[in-house]
């Protein structure tokens, strides 16, 4: 075998036979996949040469430094690898010889009938019951999310999408596919905001892509009301406040006849967090007087388990806009907030500390921001929060700046 950077990589035929690959090519695993040339003589460069991706990037994949997703990206990793089309198949491209979808491979062919024919009986078996457990596995991911944060658990929740895809793709009857189509985009919205907190950003607008066509097909108003206002956070985090603003008050607009009032004073929250950011302050204050209007009591609704919003959680949201203001009440709106924190909500207390932080140094009192700011550093850490590390990090600065350090 050839080992120049520009040589073609030729893989024995036989390696797509056998089933650890097959699986993995169905995972897209593509780390698995430079590492089964890697096994048959390919070097990083030969790699990243033969699939445009470059030596770097190769190496980070390899290491689990990142994931492809684009469509484009693999398909140029099936054609610099040499797949076959059985093998393209599995990966979920279309195959080379179109006159000939299978190959002309019969054994193959029924094969994919037969893993079909599984796959459907398998959904199949699928009742409410079992709809059920896998609704309480995501508020378990979703309960170990707000703790321990989403690096933590990423292998959980990429079982859990996967688990929860299969069944949805090919469940047939209407009930049953409906309840699991609501379930994904319960779970990829999660994952959305996953990656929100570690700046995947262009992860978490496809997460929320597939939720959101998920939540159509659910046909659940709120669900995707929901959905689309998350989706909102993606535009801020790229520095485009006002297109967010825009998005939440159009989802608002358009859906606030059928939404329940926790879900209302969600949406018009996130609005007052995408003006204060724009610094529009009549607009941020009025959203906020609006979520207070609308807040219910408790802390949240059975049928809105991604919703979890009471009293001092809105003190908590009030605070983080009004910061940006200097509004002489934010110190104790983030007082109140931390105090109703039950030491769940690692990453939220991330947040409430490092606001906390910023208005005590607008207080003119450095000094006292530091214990929050410290504790603050610990659960981003903790959490792999690496948006509120980099709010935490700024305002550091800010303060040894005030301190003469």
């Amino acid at each position: 075998m050839q080992n120049g950077a520009f040589d073609p990589i030729e893989l024995p035929a036989a390696v797509w036979d056998q089933e650890q690959n097959r699986e993995m090519l169905r995972e897209r695993d593509i780390a698995g996949l430079f590492a089964l040339a890697a096994k048959y003589g390919a070097s990083q460069v030969r790699i990243g040469t033969a699939t445009g991706l470059g030596q770097p990037r190769v190496n980070k994949i390899l290491h689990g430094g990142g994931t492809i997703k684009e469509l484009a990206v693999i398909e140029r990793i099936a054609t610099g690898l040499r797949l076959p089309d059985h093998a393209r198949m599995l990966l979920g491209l279309a195959p080379l010889d179109i006159a000939s979808p299978t190959g002309d491979r019969e054994e193959e062919h029924e094969e994919q009938t037969s893993e079909l024919l599984t796959r459907l009986d398998a959904a199949a078996s699928i009742d409410p019951t079992t709809v059920m457990i896998l609704h309480t596995d995501t508020n378990n991911l979703r309960f170990l999310d707000r703790k321990l944060g989403g690096p933590a658990i990423a292998d959980k929740m990429r079982a859990q999408i996967n688990q929860i895809e299969r069944a949805h793709r090919h469940a047939i009857r209407h009930g049953i596919r409906a309840q699991l189509a609501h379930l994904l985009a319960e779970t990829t919205s999660l994952a959305g905001w996953q990656a929100i907190n570690t700046l995947a950003l262009n992860d978490a607008w496809t997460h929320y892509e597939h939720a959101k066509a998920a939540a159509y097909e659910a046909e659940d108003p709120s669900l995707l009301a929901y959905v689309s206002g998350e989706q909102a956070y993606v535009l801020t985090e790229l520095g485009r406040p006002a297109e967010a603003t825009a998005l939440i008050q159009h989802v608002h607009a358009q859906h606030h006849v059928r939404l329940p009032a926790r879900l209302r004073t969600w949406l018009s929250l996130a609005e007052a967090d995408a003006a204060a950011i724009l610094g529009d302050e009549p607009t941020c204050r009025r959203a906020l007087d609006q979520a207070a209007a609308l807040l219910p009591e408790g802390d949240a609704d059975p049928d809105m388990p991604y919703v979890f919003i009471n009293a001092h959680h809105l003190a908590r949201w009030r605070g983080n806009c009004l910061v940006r203001f200097g509004d002489p009440a934010t110190a104790d709106d983030l007082r109140s907030a931390l105090a109703g924190m039950d030491g769940t909500h690692n990453r939220a207390e991330s947040g409430v500390r490092c606001d906390l932080g910023h208005a005590l140094l607008a207080a003119g009192d450095p000094e006292a921001a530091q214990p929050h700011i410290h504790r603050a550093q610990q659960l981003a850490t903790m959490t792999g929060s690496r948006r509120q590390r980099r709010r935490i990090d700024e305002l550091s600065k800010a303060v040894n700046r005030a301190l003469g350090r």
